[in-house]
């Protein structure tokens, strides 16, 4: 397996639930009891904090991603390929400022 990050704990529960790389946010819904009463709630993507390797710019980039996303990121040969396929809507402010690093340098 080609993964070259490390994985932390979500310590700050303030920061904003939503993947930087695919734009993945909560979703609302119902907590449905037996007795069919509804109750909100809030359905949160599976996020982890990731440090990913960059061979481009050879430093680490710490970003807050997806389950998902850490796959798509795996499959796709690492971060600089990562961002180098993706298109920019998707991309958080930090990650945006990565790729056009990317860009520029390769």
């Amino acid at each position: 397996m080609l993964l070259t990050a490390s994985i932390h704990s979500l310590g700050n529960l303030n920061m904003s639930r939503k993947c930087e790389l695919t734009g993945k946010s909560s979703l609302k819904g119902h907590r449905v009891s037996h007795a069919n009463n509804k109750m909100k709630r809030k359905f949160f993507p599976n996020l982890k904090k990731v440090t990913f390797k960059s061979s481009i710019l050879k430093k680490n980039v710490r970003l807050n991603v997806s389950n998902a996303a850490l796959r798509t990121v795996d499959y796709k040969g690492g971060i600089d390929f990562y961002l180098k396929s993706v298109k920019s809507y998707k991309l958080s402010s930090k990650a945006k400022k990565l790729k056009n690093q990317i860009t520029t340098k390769d």
